[in-house]
């Protein structure tokens, strides 16, 4: 009920009576005021005045499924909204509910992952009411081997996202991170279910770094957030509903062509690795070289010293820059 009455709270002009959240919810004014009680409780700064009701003067920054959803101009993408305080995993709970038939467009959403993980078994640090630490399930209806691609369309909505509402100049190294100022801000994890010829679901996990003002010493040379790169926190659930927005608009672009191809010209726009030299680190072999473009099947074409183009898939690769990280 809690999330109804913030609904109510929110749409509100003005002051909202007891009275009348009490018919449009169809429960007593005692219960009402319990809830507001709630409420302030968990940080809502709510005004009542006698005979006039309720007014909602601010809220914390928490995420929760209220707060995700109010005014949430999706329609897939986060019509369901799952949101926990501390979970191990939220890619390995959307894995989880994914098996039992959860519906695509579901967003798991925790304030803290106790074993966030990040590509290639990685750990990610997810310290808790810091950060947005969150998974989409998708059902997309194509080939298997489409699906790294929506690595690379997640990674253009957050890279968006962020610059819209910071002003911060974020871009993506190719193909899961974001960085602003040549360090890492926000990490995604793609991971799918499949069959030979049919994807059952695929999870997107993104961790973003938002308010955190220190890293491990292991991590600050390469990690940063957008509060030591604005020097000011940032309300995290503006964050989550333009990416969400974002995403949504853009999967749905990726899916009428099932490529890159009507996104691929923003996308090399914002990817810090064109035109410089990288090391591209598979099991087999290094490869030096001088980053092309991206193409609109998501591999990074690759100039070597010889002048020779060669292809790079997302598959199990590193691409790191030759004199540090990007």
């Amino acid at each position: 009920m809690k999330g109804k009455v913030l609904q109510l709270l929110n749409n509100a002009d003005d002051y909202i009576s007891g009275e009348e959240i009490s018919n449009k919810l169809g429960v007593s004014r005692t219960a009402i005021w319990k809830v507001m009680n709630q409420l302030r409780d968990k940080g809502y700064e709510i005004e009542s005045v006698t005979r006039k009701g309720y007014r909602l003067l601010s809220s914390p920054d928490i995420l929760n499924e209220a707060e995700i959803k109010y005014d949430l101009k999706s329609k897939l993408i986060g019509k369901k909204v799952i949101t926990f305080d501390s979970i191990d995993s939220t890619n390995k709970y959307g894995k989880k509910i994914a098996l039992e038939g959860e519906e695509e467009g579901t967003v798991i959403i925790s304030e803290e992952q106790k074993a966030g993980k990040g590509r290639r078994g990685r750990n990610w640090v997810s310290p808790p009411r810091e950060g947005i630490w969150m998974s989409i399930i998708l059902r997309p209806n194509t080939a298997p081997e489409n699906a790294s691609m929506i690595t690379l369309v997640a990674g253009l909505a957050v890279c968006k996202a962020i610059r819209e509402i910071t002003s911060l100049e974020a871009m993506i190294k190719w193909p899961n991170d974001i960085v602003i100022n040549g360090k890492k801000i926000c990490g995604l994890l793609t991971e799918m279910n499949s069959e030979i010829d049919f994807i059952n679901f695929v999870i997107v996990g993104i961790g973003i770094n938002v308010n955190i003002s220190k890293f491990p010493s292991e991590l600050k040379e390469i990690a940063t957030s957008l509060l030591l790169e604005g020097n000011g926190p940032y309300n995290r659930k503006i964050i989550v509903k333009r990416t969400i927005e974002l995403f949504e608009d853009y999967y749905n672009t990726y899916l009428k062509t099932e490529d890159l191809t009507n996104i691929i010209d923003e996308y090399n726009d914002y990817c810090i690795n064109i035109n410089r030299k990288v090391q591209v680190i598979s099991k087999k072999e290094n490869i030096l070289g001088t980053v092309k473009n991206v193409t609109k099947k998501g591999e990074l074409i690759v100039t070597n010293s010889n002048g020779d183009d060669m292809i790079v898939t997302s598959g199990e690769v590193s691409v790191r820059g030759l004199y540090g990280y990007v």
